[in-house]
C-alpha cells in the first residue's frame, strides 16, 4: 500500500522578489474603504475649510471684544486673537474630516507658513516703503542731471544723480577688478592647493565677512590718505570696498570648488596632465557658473556700503569721471548726504537715489540668481528629476 504523494506549496517567487502587489487599505468602521490622498495635494474643500474657520474665530473675537469686554481694544489684539481662536477651530475641523494625523500636518502648516510670513513681512514694507517714496519724485531727469546748479531750495524734482551713479559703476569695477582675482587665487588655495596656511587663512576669511564696513574705511584712510600717498578719490573708495568683497568672493568660490567632483581632477591627472594645468583647464572652467554667482553677490555686498566711502571718496556735486583724481560722488553717499538735510525737498531727493541703489541691489541678485541655475550641475540635477518624474508616471500607468 503506498502512501499518497503531499503536495508540496512552493512560496510565491513575485512575493518574495517584493513584486506582490500590495494590497488594498484597510475598510474604515463603516466599510468603506478611505482614498488614498497626496500628503501636500491641496483641494478647493480645503480653502472652504480655511475660510469657514476664519469666519468662526473672527466671529467669536468680535463677540469677545464687542460685546462681553467693557472695554476698547486696539486692532492689534483682534488679529491675535482671531489667530489664536483660529488654530483649535481648524485643528478640529479637520480632525473631525481627515483624522487626526491631517489635522496635526495641517496646523504644523499653518504655523509655518505664519512664521514664514512674519519673516518676510519686513522685507516686503521696507521695499514697499522705499518704492513709495521713491517714486514719488523719481523722473528721467534723476538719470541725466547732477547737482551742480541746484540750491537747498530747489524742488525735489530738479537735479539728479548722474554723477553718482558714474561713481558708483566706477568704484565698483574697480574693487570688483582688485578683489575678484585675489579672491579666487585664496580660493583655488584653500581648495586645491591646501598648504600649511590653508586653517588660519579660512579662519581670517570667516572673521572679514563679520568686520564692520567702518574699520576698512578708517584701515584705508589711515595708511593711505593720512600719510598723503593718496588723496581722496574713487580709488582709494574701491580699496575699501574691495576689503569688504574679498572675504565673500574667497568663501563663496571655495565652497562653489567643493562642488566639483572630484573624478575629474583624477580624469585629468591620469591623462598626464600637470596638476596646475588640471586645475586651470578643467576644474575652474566647471565650475565657471558657480565662480561667477560668487562675484556678483560680493558686488551686492558691497555696492549699498556707505561709511567706507564716506571717508576716502570725499563726495561732490560735480561730475568726476577720473576715479584716479579729485573727489568721487556714489550713490549711498548722495543718499547720506542728501537726507541729513532740513528741507523736505532733499530728504525726498534721498528716497529717489535709496529707490535707485535697491533697484541696482535687486538686479544684481537676479544675476546671480540666474547665473546659478544655469550652472551644469544644477542642469543635471533638473534634468534627473524630469526622468525620475516620467518613470513614476509611466510606472503608474503601466499599473492602471
Amino acid at each position: 500500500m503506498t502512501m499518497p504523494e503531499t503536495t508540496k506549496v512552493l512560496p510565491n517567487p513575485r512575493a518574495a522578489e517584493g513584486r506582490q502587489p500590495a494590497s488594498p487599505p484597510a475598510a474604515g468602521p463603516r466599510g468603506k474603504v478611505p482614498p488614498r490622498r497626496r500628503p501636500r495635494a491641496w483641494r478647493w474643500t480645503d480653502l472652504a475649510e480655511i475660510a469657514g474657520a476664519l469666519g468662526a474665530s473672527a466671529a467669536l473675537t468680535w463677540m469677545i471684544f464687542g460685546r462681553l469686554l467693557p472695554f476698547r481694544v486696539m486692532p492689534l489684539a483682534y488679529v491675535v486673537l482671531g489667530y489664536v481662536l483660529f488654530l483649535p477651530i481648524y485643528w478640529f475641523v479637520i480632525r473631525d474630516g481627515q483624522g487626526a494625523t491631517a489635522a496635526k500636518d495641517r496646523l504644523v502648516t499653518i504655523l509655518v507658513a505664519t512664521g514664514a510670513l512674519f519673516a518676510f513681512a519686513p522685507i516686503v514694507f521696507v521695499v514697499g516703503y522705499v518704492v513709495k517714496r521713491g517714486a514719488e519724485v523719481l523722473r528721467p531727469n534723476f538719470f541725466t542731471e547732477t547737482m551742480q546748479i541746484v540750491g537747498p531750495l530747489s524742488k525735489a524734482t530738479e537735479g539728479g544723480a548722474l554723477h553718482s551713479i558714474i561713481g558708483t559703476l566706477e568704484q565698483l569695477a574697480l574693487a570688483t577688478a582688485i578683489a575678484v582675482p585675489l579672491g579666487l587665487l585664496t580660493a583655488v588655495y584653500l581648495s586645491e592647493i591646501q598648504g600649511p596656511l590653508a586653517r588660519p587663512v579660512r579662519l581670517v576669511a570667516d572673521a572679514m565677512t563679520a568686520l564692520p564696513s567702518i574699520v576698512a574705511g578708517l584701515f584705508i584712510f589711515s595708511i593711505v590718505i593720512k600719510p598723503h600717498i593718496w588723496l581722496q578719490s574713487g580709488i582709494v573708495g574701491s580699496l575699501a570696498l574691495a576689503i569688504l568683497m574679498l572675504p565673500t568672493v574667497t568663501i563663496a568660490a571655495e565652497q562653489v570648488l567643493h562642488v566639483v567632483p572630484g573624478g575629474l581632477r583624477e580624469a585629468a591627472l591620469a591623462l598626464g596632465a600637470p596638476y596646475w594645468r588640471s586645475v586651470l583647464m578643467v576644474v575652474l572652467p566647471t565650475a565657471r557658473a558657480g565662480l561667477s554667482t560668487a562675484v556678483i553677490l560680493g558686488m551686492a555686498r558691497v555696492v549699498g556700503e556707505t561709511a567706507p566711502v564716506l571717508m576716502t571718496t570725499g563726495g561732490t556735486t560735480v561730475m568726476n569721471l577720473n576715479p584716479f583724481s579729485g573727489h568721487q560722488d556714489n550713490l549711498p553717499l548722495f543718499v547720506f548726504t542728501q537726507i541729513r538735510s532740513s528741507q523736505e525737498n532733499q530728504v525726498d531727493r534721498a528716497w529717489a537715489g535709496a529707490l535707485v541703489l535697491l533697484a541696482i541691489v535687486l538686479l544684481l541678485f537676479v544675476l546671480a540668481r540666474i547665473v546659478g541655475s544655469a550652472s551644469p550641475g544644477r542642469r543635471r540635477i533638473r534634468v534627473r528629476r524630469r526622468r525620475g518624474s516620467r518613470t513614476t508616471s509611466d510606472a503608474g500607468g503601466n499599473r492602471s
